[in-house]
């Protein structure tokens, strides 16, 4: 009994995997395609990256001072408190300024793709558009994800600059050193390669965060409850699945630039 268990569930998520797969390829193919429904693209835009925006401030705020705050404690033992700025600039660009803000915005748009496609899938809305010979997929899924992925990449540059300047007010104002040896050290130490990390990062954590949300809305079966449950898989799957690409994306490239 337990086998046969296991053994559906093991084959519901090799067909989920590969329902997703062929999924992720077609959405992917649609971004250079026509028709590219530029006014969704627009409308996903401003919800995605405008509606975001102040929750990815305030966790680049928070999360740099308090980068500041640990680093300045340990640092302060072996006399290296100078190199704070170099420390918080790097950590905020490489890693968490791509990958907090994929987090919080999956947290937030997953969670509404899922529901909004989902309670489509419910009412019948998909099949008409269907019937009316319009293809979901270019009209409700290409935008969502092309949006996301867009958008995504300015949050981060936004939540990199926030961490920083918020490392920036902790270092001066709670730790009392050199504000301009902090952003000194922040800006000298910089290299293309962690630029390009940093900015790498959020084109991928995008298409995920877009893709699954829209995957789980569609896939939406069971009246109201299942839209409850597209919902909460999407935010799930989508984080998980974007810090293990994240530790893949960051193996690649520190074999490739060291």
């Amino acid at each position: 009994m337990a086998f046969n268990r296991i053994d559906r569930t093991a084959k519901q998520i090799v067909l989920t995997i590969q329902d997703y797969s062929l999924f992720a390829w077609r959405s992917f193919r649609n971004l250079f395609r026509p028709p590219i429904y530029w006014s969704d693209f627009l409308m996903q835009a401003d919800i995605i990256g405008v509606g975001s925006l102040s929750i990815v401030v305030l966790s680049g705020i928070s999360t740099g001072g308090v980068l500041a705050l640990q680093s300045a404690a340990t640092l302060s033992a072996f006399g290296a408190t100078a190199v704070t700025g170099q420390f918080v600039s790097l950590t905020m660009i490489r890693e968490l300024g791509p990958v907090l803000t994929g987090v919080m915005v999956s947290g937030r748009n997953a969670s509404s793709m899922a529901s909004e496609l989902g309670s489509m899938v419910v009412t019948e809305q998909i099949d008409a558009m269907r019937a009316l010979g319009v293809d979901p997929l270019r009209k409700l899924v290409t935008p969502r994800i092309f949006s996301s992925v867009a958008m995504l990449l300015f949050l981060t540059i936004i939540a990199d600059a926030c961490g920083i300047l918020g490392g920036a007010g902790v270092t001066v104002f709670m730790n009392h050193q050199n504000g301009t040896q902090y952003f000194s050290m922040a800006w000298e130490h910089l290299r293309h390669p962690d630029i390009i990390q940093g900015l790498l990062k959020p084109i991928f954590f995008g298409y995920i965060l877009g893709s699954i949300g829209c995957f789980y809305g569609l896939r939406t079966t069971g009246g109201t409850q299942g839209v409850g449950r597209s919902t909460i898989q999407a935010v799930v799957v989508a984080s998980v699945l974007i810090i293990f690409v994240d530790f893949l994306i960051t193996h690649v490239l520190l074999t490739l630039f060291g």
